[in-house]
């Protein structure tokens, strides 16, 4: 079996790195270590761990506490139920403009405006 080449960097190499980072010429730790070749999937961000440049890593922390949870979910199935109740509603439209055309053809008006006059007056 073959034994597994070990690659060493220097401190050198891995704050330049770092620091082409903090400057933008890469828009990720992984494009980095595909720049240079790095092979660990992890190395460059153990690197970033190390120098404390954890701002690099475009990590969002949410902070809740426990009856914003909660309340984030009542909202959520609030929203969905809202959804639900206003394509009901759609649907129910669709349906009420089908039966008034075809209360129209029945009753031989071509104009719906008109049989909506002679609905009211009735």
């Amino acid at each position: 079996m073959a034994r597994k080449e070990t690659i060493r960097y220097s401190e050198a190499f891995k704050l330049q790195l770092i620091r082409e980072l903090e400057e933008g010429k890469f828009t990720s730790y992984v494009k980095a270590s595909e720049a240079y070749g790095i092979r660990g999937s992890c190395t460059v961000l153990e690197w970033i761990r190390k120098y404390g440049k954890n701002n690099l890593l475009n990590k969002v922390v949410r902070v809740e506490k426990p009856n914003e949870k909660s309340e984030m979910k009542k909202l959520k199935n609030k929203i969905r139920k809202l959804e639900s109740a206003l394509s009901d509603a759609h649907l129910d439209l669709i349906i009420e403009k089908e039966y008034l055309k075809l209360s129209c053809e029945i009753a031989g008006i071509d104009n719906i405006d008109e049989f909506k006059k002679k609905q009211s007056i009735g």
